[in-house]
């Protein structure tokens, strides 16, 4: 029970660092980076982070079995540059919101998953806690506001979302068998491979290092420079959640983590509140109260479910 607490607490951590990446973020993104360029600059400079570690601490840990090779990249794929990837298409083309939505479908995925492929019994209150996540997030981002129904976007946020499923099932099923920073070292590493593919760096925008960037909201007026915020996002935004994330993965179980996930839209709103001055409605404080409540229903069944298996 304490390894599982300490895996919901990381859950939450990670949550936390995610969504406090989303201000940072926004502000260079503002200053004219581009979201896939973003992207590759998180990836590749956060596997060299983990690849030093691991190549200072424990560099026995950082080989690979060639049978393991073609499941360590797929994770790589799918958990990380899939779920970036679809989700910044999806985001071109559909309001956030509805993209937003569709992505945290993920542990509605995942439960059906357990039941329906894996023959695995889901209790009743976890379908209660989930549809009431799903209810809260749908009134915290008020798609009725921004509703547009674009094909390729609603299938690419569908497969985001089954790409997120697929990060947090493989994330457990790998967490048994390697520690969390050789995974996300390959994982990442992966996701830095395929986007130096697709955009080569020698043509990379490395100016934005350089360029004062202007803060907004709150910190009107005030400026930092572009190292110094991507800095921040590569290790408070990728490194440390991505390594919560995981561990906490590892010691709950994967419809846990995806449940907590839902946290995300949540705490982003408080941030953006905080730093951006955006504000909660009624509506959205409402929605806010229903994850959080739907989030408590649905861990406390996977709790139980976990103790029934023990016994």
């Amino acid at each position: 029970m304490l390894k599982r607490h300490r895996g919901e607490l990381l859950l939450i951590a990670g949550a936390v660092f995610f969504s406090a990446n989303g201000v940072v973020s926004k502000w260079v993104l503002e200053s004219g980076l581009s979201a896939m360029r973003m992207t590759q600059f998180r990836s590749t400079f956060a596997f060299l982070v983990f690849f030093i570690y691991l190549a200072l601490r424990n560099r026995e840990s950082m080989k690979a079995k060639l049978s393991e090779i073609p499941t360590l990249f797929a994770f790589g794929i799918f958990g990380f540059a899939a779920v970036q990837g679809f989700y910044f298409f999806s985001i071109a083309r559909l309001p956030v919101s509805i993209a937003l939505i569709i992505e945290f479908t993920a542990p509605m995925w995942i439960a059906l998953w357990l039941r329906f492929v894996r023959k695995e019994s889901v209790s009743s209150s976890m379908w209660v806690g989930l549809a009431l996540g799903l209810s809260g997030l749908t009134l915290l981002a008020q798609v009725w506001r921004g509703l547009t129904f674009d094909g390729l976007g609603i299938i690419s946020s569908l497969l985001d979302a089954l790409a997120l499923a697929t990060y947090f099932l493989m994330s457990g099923a790998l967490g048994n068998k390697r520690g969390g920073p050789e995974l996300l070292m390959w994982g990442l590493g992966t996701t830095a491979l395929f986007f130096a593919i697709v955009q080569p760096w020698w043509s990379y925008p490395t100016s934005i290092l350089s360029k004062s960037i202007e803060l907004h909201g709150r910190f009107a007026g005030h400026h930092l420079p572009g190292w110094l915020l991507l800095t921040y996002v590569v290790l408070l935004g990728t490194v440390l959640p991505y390594f919560c994330v995981i561990e906490g993965v590892r010691a709950t179980n994967p419809s846990t983590a995806s449940v907590i996930g839902m946290l995300e839209p949540v705490l982003a709103g408080v941030f953006a509140w905080i730093a951006l001055n955006e504000r909660f409605n009624l509506i959205q404080l409402l929605g806010a109260g229903v994850v959080l409540v739907g989030i408590y229903i649905a861990d406390k069944a996977s709790t139980k479910n976990e103790s029934a298996e023990v016994k």
